[in-house]
């Protein structure tokens, strides 16, 4: 190690160094750590060999750090010492804040230590040592948050990979169990699959603002928000559009997974839809198939915001299938293209759950002009749309012909809800 060098002048009292109280550097650091036991609560529930070792050394570290800038000194190395020692704590998870609070009793202490023998003519020192201690926090606090922070976007990093590995594997129908040792993360019996959607934000569509810069940030607040409620224990894979959820089954209850969407949904800021089942790890990559596929009908039909289960999209999911019946269906509205006024009439009265007067009002047109208009498409189509049977045929051909991107996608959305999809 270099010698050390000096950088500024002593700081006397009475002639000698006002460093002198803080000599015994290890009798002090022994000191400090039992009164961060006592003060600093969550230091109390730290192993005994930390505070015996890591703790004391490092807070005669930094006393020794201290000790030399009020001597005007430089000691290479120790502020190294303290970042090791921070990087060391974050991947134990001791709180920040805790480290922090230490450091700032530790300063507290230290001053009173230094300031024992000054007296009233002692004006200029006492300003000097509260300048120079404060140098000295300012530097220790900056060290431990820097290598803090590093060493949680490490960690951070390594559990990324591990998930996004054990996600992806579990997905392809890899067997994992050698590979969740290696992650350290336990594969559960059963999970909860769910396929998310995640819309564009409003302001992906702002001509002033970067749509991509936009549509990361909400992604980023989703997987914040994952993090807060699932507490470390979701499997995902999302992009800026959506993607699959993996949930230990006896962790979430049914409840807890709608609620979890509404929470999603908030963070992101915009109604997030998902469709979810349940699966062993086996099962994984057929039910992941089959969830992904059903919430992309629900986007096709402009379902609302909330957790699907298969069965609720059954008669959806069967009008989709290819044949001569979807073929069929999906012809009963084409006389209608050439009156976009009629069909659009028929979109709205499906969306309002068939009430004249919510059409009217959505379409700002007379009710009269509703009825009259309902009347042209049952003449051109055949099918009455005051008859049962003629209601079923109009609605499913236009679930049809949303699912081919052909049609609106309001037929389940609440009257006046504004599409995130709208430019």
């Amino acid at each position: 190690m270099a010698g050390a060098t000096s950088i500024e002048p002593f700081l006397t009292v009475s002639g000698r160094p006002v460093s002198n109280p803080l000599k015994d550097v290890r009798t002090i650091s022994r000191q400090m750590v039992v009164h961060f036991i006592e003060n600093v609560v969550p230091c109390g529930t730290l192993p005994g060999e930390a505070l015996d070792g890591d703790v004391t050394t490092v807070t005669r570290v930094c006393l020794e750090l201290t000790r030399s800038m009020l001597d005007g000194r430089d000691i290479p190395g120790r502020v190294e010492r303290v970042q090791a020692a921070a990087a060391d704590w974050a991947r134990e998870g001791i709180p920040i804040d805790t480290i922090h609070d230490a450091v700032h009793e530790g300063f507290k202490l230290g001053f009173d230590l230094v300031i024992t023998n000054v007296t009233n003519h002692d004006y200029d020192t006492v300003v000097g040592v509260a300048r120079r201690l404060m140098d000295a926090q300012k530097m220790i606090t900056s060290a431990v948050s820097v290598a803090y922070v590093r060493e949680l976007r490490s960690v951070d990093s390594e559990h990324h990979t591990a998930v996004h590995t054990l996600t992806s594997a579990l997905l392809g129908g890899q067997n994992t169990s050698t590979m969740a040792r290696e992650c350290g993360i336990e594969v559960a019996d059963r999970y909860h699959v769910l396929a998310l959607e995640l819309p564009p934000h409003a302001e992906e569509f702002d001509p002033t603002l970067d749509a991509k810069v936009v549509a990361r940030r909400k992604l980023r607040r989703v997987q914040a928000e994952l993090a807060d409620r699932c507490d470390g224990k979701v499997l995902s894979l999302l992009s800026v559009d959506g993607g699959t959820l993996l949930l230990p089954a006896h962790e979430f209850s049914q409840p807890e997974l709608d609620e979890l969407i509404v929470h999603l949904s908030a963070a992101a800021q915009v109604p997030v839809r998902a469709v979810a089942t349940t699966a062993t790890p086996a099962e994984i990559p057929q039910a992941a198939e089959q969830v992904h596929e059903l919430v992309e009908i629900v986007h096709r039909f402009g379902g609302p915001s909330k957790v699907y289960r298969p069965h609720e999209l059954a008669f959806e999911y069967q009008l989709t299938r290819p044949g001569p019946a979807r073929d069929y269906l999906s012809s009963i509205v084409d006389s209608l293209e050439a009156h976009p006024e009629l069909l659009r009439t028929l979109e709205v009265y499906m969306s309002t759950n068939m009430q004249r007067s919510r059409t009217a009002r959505l379409m700002f047109i007379h009710t009269n002009t509703v009825d009259y208009r309902l009347k042209r498409i049952g003449q051109m189509t055949g099918f009455d749309l005051n008859d049962v049977s003629g209601l079923c045929h109009l609605r499913a051909a236009l679930l049809i012909r949303a699912h081919r991107g052909s049609g609106s996608t309001e037929l389940y959305r609440s009257p006046g809800e504004t599409s995130s999809r709208a430019g």
